[in-house]
């Protein structure tokens, strides 16, 4: 579940709101242990989402750093190098 997070401070252009939502929900998903809650805990999940969602944004606005920021498109081909040489047959 979780293996689809991925890192979002110092990337230009910065993390969009759908992208830390999304962020949210595979954590809360995570830590709950379901993909889908039950009719009953569906409120108590998108509480929980929203306020991950809410506090991870305030975290990439207050973090700083010196660093260049990164290119999307480049760490992308990174991961997918990455990838091919892991599971290279």
């Amino acid at each position: 579940m979780c293996r689809n997070i991925r890192p979002l401070h110092n990337f230009d252009p910065p993390a969009t709101q759908d992208e830390v939502r999304s962020a949210a929900l595979q954590y809360v998903r995570k830590i709950s242990g379901c993909t889908k809650p039950s009719r009953i805990n569906e409120a108590a999940f998108e509480r929980a989402v929203d306020a991950v969602a809410e506090v991870s944004m305030r975290l990439l606005d207050e973090l700083v750093t010196s660093a260049p920021p990164k290119d999307r498109d480049v760490e992308a081909a990174k991961a997918r190098e990455r990838s091919a040489a892991r599971f290279a047959t």
